[in-house]
């Protein structure tokens, strides 16, 4: 049976961050990610993991200025030193919070851009990424993102993650296999599931297309729970959904897997 995660910066968003995974504790839920934790401090984010009991699924490196659009770095040509302090601030974080699965954003690319030249640093800034990584017993994960969501992003198909991790050859450099964004990109994704199981790091979840609780929209979930179960997929399912209420109203679909 999938273990799933709640996706603190969507869900439980009636409340502050630190009480959200207090929230996600009493749903039933045994883990968490979140896009970023560095507003608050490593310790405290530890303290309310513990609280809850949970574990600590995932989250990003810094992805540069998000607000103003800013979506990784790793792929940036000229932002090497910026990147390799992100991956400083992440370690850190992982390490007093217990994280061992970090995401790291690829970054946004311009139509004119020279393609290769951002692959190159791409390859470079994530062989440099997985190995300091492989120090700590941590996972560094690449997610392909659909073109809808976040225009210009520098990966986007399974088939590309794949070939960048086959590159990179690190044994610890994984695939975040969003359903997300494959069902958008590519479709057949029980298909995918079963052809990239040996690459897949993490895997997340939403409805397609308004990206709405698991039980919404185009997708059969509780069939590709049990292609996850039958794959022999081990790892935390992350519950990346905008509610389309109050996080605990949309649950139903929740019930047979939560803890008890």
């Amino acid at each position: 049976m999938p273990r799933f995660a709640a996706n603190l910066s969507m869900m439980f968003t009636d409340r502050p961050f630190l009480d959200r995974f207090a929230a996600a504790g009493a749903a039933g839920f045994a883990a968490v990610e979140y896009l970023f934790p560095y507003e608050h401090e490593a310790g405290e984010i530890r303290a309310a993991l513990d609280d809850a009991g949970l574990e600590q699924a995932l989250f990003n490196l810094p992805p540069g200025d998000f607000a103003r659009g800013e979506r990784g770095l790793a792929a940036l040509p000229g932002r090497e030193a910026e990147f390799r302090d992100g991956l400083d601030k992440a370690l850190h974080y992982a390490e007093v919070i217990g994280a061992r699965r970090l995401h790291c954003m690829a970054g946004l690319i311009g139509a004119d851009d020279d393609r290769a030249h951002f692959s190159s640093t791409y390859l470079e800034n994530l062989a440099l990424a997985a190995e300091r990584a492989a120090a700590q017993g941590i996972t560094m994960l690449i997610e392909p993102i659909n073109t809808r969501s976040i225009p210009g992003y520098f990966l986007n198909y399974q088939r590309d993650g794949r070939r960048i991790i086959e590159q990179v050859g690190a044994p610890n450099l994984k695939l975040q296999f969003d359903c997300f964004h494959c069902q958008i990109m590519e479709g057949d994704l029980a298909m995918h599931l079963r052809e990239l199981i040996g690459v897949i790091g993490h895997i997340q979840i939403a409805g397609v297309p308004d990206r709405h609780e698991p039980d919404t929209g185009e997708v059969a979930y509780p069939y590709l729970f049990g292609v996850m179960d039958q794959i022999g997929y081990a790892g935390w399912v992350g519950c990346e959904y905008n509610p389309k209420g109050r996080t605990e109203d949309g649950l139903g679909w929740f019930g047979p897997y939560r803890r008890n």
